[in-house]
C-alpha cells in the first residue's frame, strides 16, 4: 500500500490539469503550469493572456496546513489592476494588484505588494496522508503587458503555543492570521499582543475557524471579537464560545491612524494615490496565557463578602460594649447618657436648670439674653412626629414677638445652638426626612433607566464583537456569564454592604432617641445637638446607591455613561457638607427640594462639561462665573445665617456681600463683625476662585473629576474648620470618633493612591486606553481600580461615622452652652 501512494499526488495533478484545459480551450493560460513551493515566478499579462498555476502538496493525518501566497506588480495603472484568483477546494480568495484602501474622506492608499494566508485545510479523520491541490490564476484586461511575480509557501509556524511568544510582521496589504487550540485543561486563555511602536494602527480579530478568514481592513470587524491596537491589546477568551475548541486570531494593519488616535498622513492631499508597499510595517508579539480557574471567582467573590462583613461584625462588638458599659453605668447609679441612648429618672444637674426650661432654653445668665422658652409641659408629647397637621414650613411661631424676630437673634455676635434650635421638633423632623424619601425616589427613577441602557450595551458588545466599545482593563477583565469583566462590578459589593450597616446604625440610634423622647429624658430634650436623622438615612441610601451605579458603570465603562458612577458621589458630598452645617444650625438648613435641585444642577453641569469642556473656550468662561458668583452667593447666605432679603433687584446679593467686605474690612479692618465665619468663607472663596482659574486656564479633560475634587475640597475644608473650631471651642473628642477620623484618613490615603492609578481613560481611543491597561494584582482577580472600590467604600463608611459620633462629648452640655461656628 505504501509503495502505491507514492503516485498519487502526480496522477491527481494530471487529472485535474486535464480537466482544466478541456474546460478552458486554447491559449498561453490553457494548462495550469504545475508550481512548487517556495519558488518565485515571474510573468506578463494581458487581456488576451492569462496564467494558471497549480501547487499540489500532501496533508499528514490530524495536520493543519496553512499556504501563504506572496504576489507583487510593477504596475500603479489603476484602470488595468492584475487579478489574481486562489482555487482551493472549498473556497475561492481573490484580490486585485494594485490592492486598493480607502481612509478617512475617501482617501485612497495603494499597494503593489500583496500577500494573503490562505483558509487552511481541515484535519481529516483519515488514519492517511490526503493529497491537496491549489490553482492560482493571474489575468489583466490590460490590452498591454503587466508583469507580475508569484511566490507561494508552505507555513511552518502557523499554530501559536500556550505561554510561547511569536514574534511576525505585518502590513497593511500583508496581514497574518494563525491558529490556536484549547489545551485539555484550559477553559480561558488571554491572548497579549505587544508592539514597541504604537503606529501603524492595527486591529486583533478572534475568529472562528470558518472560511473566508475575513483579513483586511475593510471587512476584519465582519466576524468574531475584535480590537483596535497602538502598543498593546489583550482578549479573553473561552473555551464555551468555540465548539470546535480553536479560533483563528487574525492581525490587521489599517491603512491609517486615526482610528488608534494618530493623524492623516500631511503628505496626503485630497483624493490623491499613492502606493505605500510596506511603508506601515509592524512588529507584534503575540503571547496566549491561560486564564484563571473557576475556583479564583469562587475565592474573589468570598473575599469580597467577608471583607465587609467584618465590619457588621466589628459593629456589633461595639454595640455590645456600649450597652454592657452603659448597664454597668446604670447600676452604679453614675449614668452618663451618651448617643441619645441614655434614660435619666433623676437629673444631677437640674438646680442649674430653670424650672420651666426647655427645648433650645436660654436662662437669664445666658449671655444669649432673651426670656425662657415654653416649658415642657406645654411641649407638644413626643412621639407624634409623623402628625400630619403639622407643615413642614411654617413662619407662624407661637413664642413672644420679640423672641420670634430671627432677625435680632440670628445676626448676634455669639451664638449658640439653642439660638438655633427653636423650630418645633416634628416640624424640623419632617423636614429632614424628605431628604430620605426624596432620594429613594431619585434612587429608582435614576437607577432603572441606567440598568436598562448598560444591558443594551453589554448586550451590543457580544453580538458586535466589537470591544472597542468599552474601556476595561483587559489585562484584568474576567468574564462571568454575559458581563465581560466581573471583577470590576463584584468589587462595588463594599458600597451596597456598607451602605445598608451605617443604615442599621442609624437606625439604631433613631429608635434609642424615640425611647428617649417618649420618657421625657431632659438630656434629649434640652441637652446636645438635637438629634435629626433624615440626612444619615439619605447618606446611606446614596452611599448604597454608589455601588449600584458605579457596578452598571463598569458593565461597560466609556464616554456616554460616565456621570452614572458620578452623580451620586456629588450628592454624597453634598449631603456630607449639609449634614455638617445643619449639626448646629438645625433650623436654617436648606430644604431637600432645594438640596436636590442644586445637584441637579451641578449634574447636568457635570454633563455639558463632558460634551463642551474639551475645547470650547466659552463653556468655561460661562462655568467660572458661575462658579464664582455662586461661590459669593452661598457665602453671603451663611456669613448672615440666612437673614438677608434679595428686595426686588436680584443683585441685591452681591450688593450685600460688597458692603460685608466694606463694613468687616475697611470700616472695621481690625476685626470683622463674625470673624470665625469669615476667615472660612475667605479661605473657601480662595479656594473655590482657584479652582475656577485652574478650569479656566488648563481646561482638564476629564470634566466629571474636576466638579468632583471642587465638591470634596469644599468638604475636606469644612470638616477641618469645624474641627479646629471644635477643639478651640475646649470640646473633646471621644475615643470612637477619635479612631474614625484616623481610620478615615488612612484608608482615604490608601484609596487615592489606587485611584490615580489610571488603567484606562474614555477621554482617548480605545488604542491608546488600552496602552494603560495592568494585571491584576489582588487574588489574580483584581486590579487596582477593583482596590480603590473596596478602599474608597470602607473610606466613605469611615467618614460617614466621623460625621455621626464627632459630637458625641456633647451630649451632657446644654444646648445654650454649645456655641455655633
Amino acid at each position: 500500500m505504501a509503495g502505491r501512494a507514492a503516485p498519487l499526488p502526480g496522477a491527481l495533478l494530471c487529472a485535474l490539469l486535464w480537466a482544466a484545459a478541456a474546460a478552458v480551450g486554447g491559449g498561453p493560460g490553457d494548462n495550469p503550469a504545475p508550481g512548487a513551493f517556495g519558488r518565485v515566478y515571474r510573468g506578463a499579462v494581458n487581456i488576451s493572456a492569462e496564467r494558471v498555476y497549480a501547487f499540489a502538496y500532501r496533508s499528514e493525518p490530524g495536520q493543519v496546513d496553512a499556504v501563504r501566497v506572496y504576489v507583487n506588480s510593477s504596475s500603479e495603472n489603476l484602470r488595468y489592476p492584475v487579478l489574481f484568483v486562489v482555487r482551493q477546494q472549498k473556497g475561492v480568495l481573490s484580490w486585485q494588484v494594485p490592492l486598493i484602501f480607502r481612509g478617512l474622506y475617501q482617501r485612497t492608499y495603494n499597494y503593489q505588494e500583496v500577500s494573503r494566508t490562505l483558509c487552511p485545510s481541515e484535519p481529516t479523520p483519515e488514519t492517511r496522508p490526503s493529497d491537496q491541490i491549489i490553482f492560482v490564476d493571474v489575468a489583466s484586461m490590460a490590452p498591454f503587458n503587466i508583469a507580475y511575480e508569484l511566490l507561494v509557501t508552505r507555513l511552518e509556524n502557523f499554530q501559536l503555543e500556550t505561554n510561547k511568544d511569536f514574534n511576525f510582521t505585518a502590513s497593511p496589504s500583508q496581514p497574518q492570521y494563525f491558529l490556536y487550540k484549547f489545551p485539555q485543561d484550559v477553559d480561558s486563555v488571554i491572548i497579549n499582543v505587544v508592539s514597541d511602536a504604537a503606529y501603524p494602527c492595527s486591529v486583533v480579530s478572534v475568529q472562528d475557524i470558518v472560511c473566508p478568514v475575513y483579513d483586511l481592513d475593510h471587512n476584519v470587524e465582519f466576524n468574531g471579537v475584535y480590537q483596535s491596537m497602538t502598543k498593546q491589546a489583550a482578549i479573553t477568551v473561552q473555551r464555551k464560545d468555540f465548539p470546535g475548541e480553536q479560533f483563528f486570531v487574525v492581525f490587521v494593519i489599517k491603512p491609517e491612524d486615526y482610528a488608534c488616535g494618530g493623524s492623516v498622513p500631511s503628505s496626503i492631499h485630497g483624493n490623491v494615490n499613492r502606493t505605500w508597499n510596506l511603508q506601515r510595517t509592524k512588529n507584534l508579539r503575540v503571547t496566549i496565557v491561560p486564564s484563571i480557574k473557576k475556583s479564583v471567582y469562587v475565592q474573589a467573590m468570598f473575599f469580597s463578602f467577608l471583607s465587609f462583613l467584618s465590619f457588621y461584625l466589628g459593629s456589633v462588638v461595639v454595640a455590645f460594649v456600649h450597652y454592657i458599659r452603659v448597664q454597668r453605668k446604670a447600676l452604679a447609679g453614675r449614668l452618663s447618657p451618651e448617643h441619645g441612648s441614655g434614660f435619666m429618672t433623676s437629673h444631677p444637674i437640674s438646680a442649674s436648670t430653670p424650672e420651666g426650661s426647655s427645648y433650645g432654653a436660654i436662662d437669664e445668665s445666658s449671655s444669649s439674653g432673651g426670656r425662657q422658652l415654653s416649658s415642657p409641659e406645654r411641649r407638644p408629647a413626643a412621639g407624634s412626629d409623623t402628625d400630619s397637621s403639622v407643615e413642614e414650613e411654617s413662619d407662624f411661631d407661637t413664642m413672644p414677638e420679640i423672641e420670634s424676630d430671627k432677625n435680632i437673634i440670628r445676626t448676634k455676635v455669639f451664638l449658640y445652638l439653642s439660638d438655633l434650635s427653636r423650630k418645633d421638633r416634628r416640624i424640623v423632623s419632617k423636614k429632614y426626612k424628605i431628604y430620605f424619601w426624596n432620594i429613594i425616589t431619585i434612587a429608582v427613577f435614576y437607577a432603572l433607566p441606567v440598568i436598562q441602557l448598560v444591558i443594551t450595551y453589554q448586550t451590543v458588545v457580544n453580538v458586535t464583537g466589537n470591544q472597542d466599545i468599552c474601556y476595561y482593563n483587559f489585562l484584568c477583565a474576567h468574564p462571568l456569564g454575559v458581563l465581560s469583566a466581573f471583577n470590576n462590578i463584584l468589587s462595588n459589593v463594599g458600597h451596597m454592604m456598607l451602605g445598608f450597616l451605617f443604615l442599621l446604625i442609624v437606625l439604631r440610634r433613631d429608635i434609642l432617641h424615640r425611647r428617649a423622647m417618649e420618657m421625657k429624658d431632659i438630656y434629649t430634650l434640652d441637652y446636645g445637638i438635637p438629634k435629626h436623622f433624615g440626612l444619615f438615612y439619605a447618606m446611606g441610601i446614596a452611599l448604597m446607591m454608589e455601588g449600584v451605579l458605579s457596578a452598571c458603570y463598569h458593565v461597560c465603562p466609556n464616554y456616554s455613561n460616565f456621570q452614572f458612577d458620578t452623580s451620586f458621589m456629588y450628592m454624597i458630598a453634598g449631603l456630607c457638607m449639609l449634614k455638617l452645617y445643619q449639626t448646629r444650625h438645625p433650623d436654617i438648613n436648606a430644604s431637600a427640594y432645594s438640596a436636590y435641585a442644586s445637584f441637579a444642577v451641578v449634574i447636568s453641569l457635570a454633563v455639558l462639561g463632558v460634551v463642551f469642556g474639551k475645547n470650547d473656550m466659552w463653556f468655561w468662561v460661562v462655568f467660572s462665573m458661575i462658579h464664582v458668583l455662586a461661590s459669593l452667593a452661598l457665602s453671603t447666605q451663611i456669613y448672615y445665617m440666612g437673614r438677608f432679603k434679595i428686595g426686588e433687584c436680584y443683585l441685591g446679593m452681591f450688593r450685600r456681600a460688597l458692603m460685608v467686605l466694606y463694613t468687616d474690612c475697611i470700616q472695621q479692618c481690625s476685626r470683622p463683625m463674625y470673624m470665625d465665619r469669615m476667615v472660612l468663607l475667605i479661605v473657601g472663596n480662595l479656594v473655590n476662585w482657584s479652582f475656577a482659574i485652574f478650569g479656566l486656564v488648563y481646561r482638564p479633560r476629564d470634566f466629571a473629576s474636576y466638579i468632583l475634587g471642587i465638591f470634596i475640597c469644599n468638604l475636606l475644608l469644612y470638616l477641618a474648620f469645624y474641627i479646629i473650631m471644635k477643639l478651640r471651642s475646649s470640646e473633646k473628642l471621644l475615643p470612637i470618633p477619635m479612631f474614625c477620623i484616623v481610620a478615615t484618613a488612612v484608608v482615604w490615603a490608601a484609596a487615592l493612591y489606587f485611584f490615580f492609578q489610571t488603567l484606562s481613560s474614555w477621554e482617548e481611543t480605545p488604542a491608546e486606553s488600552r496602552e494603560k491597561n495592568r494585571p491584576c494584582i489582588l487574588l489574580g482577580f483584581f486590579d487596582d481600580h477593583d482596590v480603590w472600590h473596596f478602599l474608597s467604600a470602607a473610606a466613605l463608611f469611615f467618614s460617614f461615622l466621623v460625621l455621626l459620633t464627632l459630637d458625641d462629648d456633647l451630649d451632657t452640655v446644654r444646648r445654650d452652652k454649645i456655641p455655633v461656628f
